[in-house]
């Protein structure tokens, strides 16, 4: 074993000890890097975002639906792609979790993204950094503000259920059980505010939100009724309302909702609700500009939500939804 790093004088190896722990960082950091397919799969970037949007252009719904695909596989065993494998005889996907079923969808465009670039690229760009970009492109698409992606997951070998049931935040919680949740997660209550800004696009069911709009005090009345005339107090589970009043429009509308006691799901609402984050929905109100430029910053942040699997570690499935 060398001894040098160790035998030495306390200011010396302080400094040499402060280096190696850069190289230590600088490699782990190295691992995802913007231009990682630039001479494996040169045309991988321009085909995922042509099948993005062709797929936001015949429904300005799927942005959302993509863009939350990205969010719920991030937030069970990182940005891996467990999200989209199906059930297998040795475990459970997760697309049965709580925050999941009958709601997460969008797979039928990666598959057809995937199928694309394994034409082009056999075996070369992972399924999950599939859904990192397709999230980037749909936000684009809707018109919002563009980030840089980091590249070089690798896609896992199974998934976790009882992770997703107990990781993903769900519609009803609280202020609090938000920040506990992304807490978890190395998220600041601030970029909690933030990435919920998510649904300032998309559409919820009934299902989530008509405990809030028959029980919940903190609701514009008349926002309320017309949301009951569609979501009765027993079935329409799958009618749909939409998350904000511009819900195929990447801006800031949904902190403007929030102002107006009509956020759709009590979660949201909670941002606004007299508690400690009303200040930073006034913000982005104020300056939605800090809004997208925030966002942005975020969903870097969320793309490498560990444990990231890069290297030899995972696979690059050939079809997203099983493993090779």
């Amino acid at each position: 074993m060398d001894t040098t790093l160790f035998s030495m004088n306390k200011p010396t190896f302080k400094i040499r000890f402060f280096l190696f722990l850069c190289f230590f960082i600088g490699i782990v950091s190295s691992q995802l890097s913007s231009d990682f397919y630039s001479t494996t799969c040169p045309n991988a970037l321009s085909t995922i975002k042509s099948g993005v949007d062709s797929a936001v252009s015949n429904e300005a719904r799927m942005g959302a639906s993509l863009l939350r695909l990205h969010f719920h596989d991030c937030f069970v065993q990182g940005c891996d792609a467990s999200v989209l494998l199906n059930d297998t005889s040795s475990f459970t996907g997760e697309q049965s979790a709580r925050g999941n079923v009958n709601s997460i969808r969008g797979f039928g465009v990666i598959d057809s993204i995937k199928s694309e670039l394994e034409s082009l690229c056999p075996g070369v760009v992972s399924c999950a950094d599939i859904l990192a970009v397709a999230a980037r492109d749909s936000v684009v698409a809707l018109g919002g503000q563009s980030w840089t992606v980091q590249l070089g997951r690798r896609d896992s070998t199974t998934a976790n259920l009882d992770a997703a049931n107990s990781d993903l935040p769900g519609f009803t919680f609280s202020l609090q059980q938000l920040i506990d949740s992304f807490s978890k997660k190395d998220f600041t209550t601030e970029e909690m505010v933030t990435l919920s800004g998510g649904h300032t696009i998309g559409q919820a069911s009934c299902s989530t939100f008509r405990t809030r709009i028959y029980n919940d005090t903190n609701i514009d009345s008349s926002y309320a009724t017309s949301l009951q005339a569609n979501c009765p107090s027993v079935g329409g589970d799958r009618n749909l309302a939409p998350l904000d009043s511009s819900p195929t429009t990447f801006d800031n509308a949904y902190f403007q909702d929030l102002q107006s006691q009509k956020g759709l799901l009590h979660s949201d609402q909670e941002l606004f609700n007299g508690g400690s984050t009303d200040s930073q929905v006034n913000g982005y109100v104020s300056n939605p500009s800090s809004f997208q430029t925030d966002f942005a910053n975020a969903m870097v942040k969320m793309g490498n939500l560990g444990p990231l699997l890069t290297g030899s570690s995972g696979e690059i499935r050939t079809n997203c939804w099983k493993t090779n």
